[in-house]
């Protein structure tokens, strides 16, 4: 998932050597310990009207305890109609059930009583129209302005909110489902969707390969599809579809290149979605089939990056995965190392270390509203209280990856390379933690090259905080001189008209922008526009932090951020634009009324976050 929001909560359970302590996930009541989910079955009707899905969850089940004569599944806003069990003799019973009262953070726990340990059963219920994983869109919302389109986000917890499941990443199981939609909408699933498909009988998927729950999505709108080589595909909106394949065209070479530094690709297609704009975030890596946002289209594919994150995906996340929320970083560390490596695979090294220098940069620019205490990769801290946050989440990206490029800059890629091929080789489709990790570590690498690492500076990196003051940060020569550059044009010693970007890319035009932020007047930031057009640029990244900056510095950008902020949905910029917006005096009033008006157009999550910025002030 390509995002810098933290998540609603960082999970807290302490898991050690490489068994799992019984029942560790604290986010979950599912006793994966006594029973697992091995295959799931959904049968389910989307009704549009009602904003809903309902039908029946058939469960296979593997009985682990043998005396254990109870299943309980994690559930959020879901009603319950019935529960069956299959007997020996095929047919299917009543089984008796209670819900547990509601928790705000982990929903309700379905506990079924069984008299026996029955291999499936049949949950048939219906979900709420406030499900968080589900965003039910009219068709206002969506280009065509002709029909509705629905998309789920899962991770973390929130399957539970339109499946009832032991929805925990330590739980993998496979599944197939049976969806019928209304007549002119297409569904799609990460699993096997068959682009020929017409819907007939109900839209049918399987997922062949073991998955956790946070990775079940759905989506079902106007959607057509353009094949992008022999095992890629684009899905979107009829009105996006050339925009989106044309974007996305480098995606069979990034597979190839990520097959040749890390193992085959194991999910047979990698076919993505380009999603409306209220998507929340920039990409989620369901197997199979990504969800995109379309901010990342900006016509250059100067912005494909996230599309190397979320493949990346397919090795550090959905085939590794970590097994609890708690070793985060085990899946976007990871992931956000092997993106740098994948894009300078197709791009080269040059763009690569540019895109390095600037995640690092912006990691420093972070921790000024990190508190100390949370800025550990990991705590050592026990099981305890779920709701308590204990790391940033979005800090798992660059400073999980910034450890495993130290490893490799002190191993060598010819070390290192083979190094990481093994973990995901070993491990594949299992849940991990970072005890797994660091034992892995020590026997593959640190234990043969003692030198790479000591175990101290090692622990400064998972448990401290910040950048162990032993990190190589990266330097791009280009970026070098382009800070030469800005520094002379926030002086005055250089005009605008003199600014030497001809050659500029996308990422030094982000890295420009950071430099400025907070610097740069009222004055240059007009002039500044005057030359690029930046506030309305067709390249989101730069819009964002080009808005950002004039907000702060007082110059007036409200009609191209009024039809920004109307049109995109991506919490990464749609909250620290309200922020600002909600702190400037000449603003805050004016700001109001337009998320008045937005707000509708945004996901439920991105509406939460905003408010809470709101009601802070």
């Amino acid at each position: 998932m390509r995002t810098t929001i933290p998540l609603r909560r960082t999970l807290c359970a302490l898991l050690a050597g490489i068994g799992m302590a019984a029942h560790a996930d604290p986010l979950s009541y599912a006793r994966y310990d006594q029973v697992r989910t091995t295959n799931l079955h959904l049968d389910l009707k989307a009704d549009f009207g009602s904003k809903t899905l309902s039908g029946y969850a058939e469960l296979t089940l593997n009985w682990l305890d043998k005396s254990a004569r109870a299943l309980v599944l994690d559930t959020r806003q879901l009603n319950i109609a019935r529960v069956q069990v299959l007997q020996p003799n095929g047919r299917w019973s009543a089984a008796s059930y209670m819900l547990d009262k509601p928790d705000p953070e982990k929903g309700q726990a379905l506990r079924i009583s069984l008299p026996t340990q029955p291999e499936k059963v049949r949950v048939y219920y219906r979900t709420a129209p406030t499900a968080p994983a589900l965003q039910w869109m009219t068709p206002q919302q969506t280009m065509s302005g002709k029909r509705p389109f629905m998309f789920s986000q899962s991770e973390t917890i929130d399957a539970r909110s339109w499946a009832p499941v032991q929805d925990t990443p330590a739980v993998r199981f496979t599944y197939s489902a049976r969806v019928d939609a209304p007549s002119g909408l297409r569904v799609v699933m990460s699993a096997e969707n068959d682009p020929k498909a017409t819907g007939a009988g109900g839209w049918k998927f399987k997922m062949p390969q073991p998955i956790p729950s946070y990775l079940l999505a759905i989506a079902i709108g106007e959607i057509e599809v353009r094949d992008l080589g022999p095992r890629t595909a684009v899905y979107a909106e009829p009105a996006r579809i050339e925009a989106a394949a044309y974007e996305l065209a480098d995606t069979e070479k990034m597979v190839a290149a990520a097959e040749a530094l890390y193992g085959p690709y194991r999910w047979g297609r990698y076919d993505m979605i380009v999603l409306p704009p209220s998507f929340p975030i920039g990409g989620m890596e369901n197997p199979r089939m990504t969800f995109l946002t379309p901010t990342m289209i900006a016509g250059d594919r100067s912005l494909v990056d996230l599309i190397a994150h979320e493949l990346a995906h397919s090795w550090s996340g959905n085939l590794v995965t970590n097994a609890t929320w708690k070793h985060w970083w085990l899946n976007e560390g990871f992931t956000t190392y092997v993106t740098t490596r994948i894009v300078e695979s197709i791009y080269g090294a040059e763009v690569a270390q540019m895109g390095l220098q600037l995640e690092q940069e912006e990691l420093f620019i972070s921790l000024k509203d990190i508190p100390t205490a949370k800025q550990a990769l990991i705590t050592r801290d026990p099981d305890g209280n779920p709701s308590q946050t204990y790391t940033d989440e979005g800090l798992a990206y660059p400073k999980g990856a910034w450890l495993l490029h130290t490893l490799e800059q002190r191993a060598g890629r010819e070390v290192f390379d083979p190094f990481l091929r093994g973990w995901f080789d070993q491990h594949a489709f299992q849940s991990a933690t970072t005890e797994q990790f660091v034992a892995y570590l020590r026997k593959n690498l640190l234990d043969k090259y003692p030198d790479v690492m000591t175990q101290n500076e090692l622990e400064e990196w998972l448990h401290g905080a910040g950048v162990p003051g032993t990190a190589k940060r990266a330097v791009s020569p280009r970026l070098t001189a382009l800070d030469a550059q800005r520094d002379q044009w926030l002086k005055g010693e250089l005009t605008t008209a003199t600014l030497d970007t001809k050659n500029w890319i996308a990422i030094e035009w982000m890295h420009f922008l950071n430099g400025i932020d907070g610097k740069a007047t009222a004055a240059q930031l007009k002039e500044l526009d005057h030359a690029f057009g930046l506030a309305r640029s067709g390249n989101n990244e730069v819009a964002f932090r080009f808005q950002l900056a004039s907000v702060k510095a007082g110059h007036d950008v409200r009609e191209p951020l009024s039809a920004f902020l109307m049109k995109v949905g991506r919490k990464k910029f749609v909250v620290p634009l309200y922020t600002a917006l909600f702190k400037s005096p000449t603003d805050r009033e004016w700001a109001l009324a337009l998320y008045k008006q937005a707000r509708p157009r945004y996901h439920p999550d991105t509406q939460a976050n905003v408010d809470k910025v709101l009601n802070r002030k």
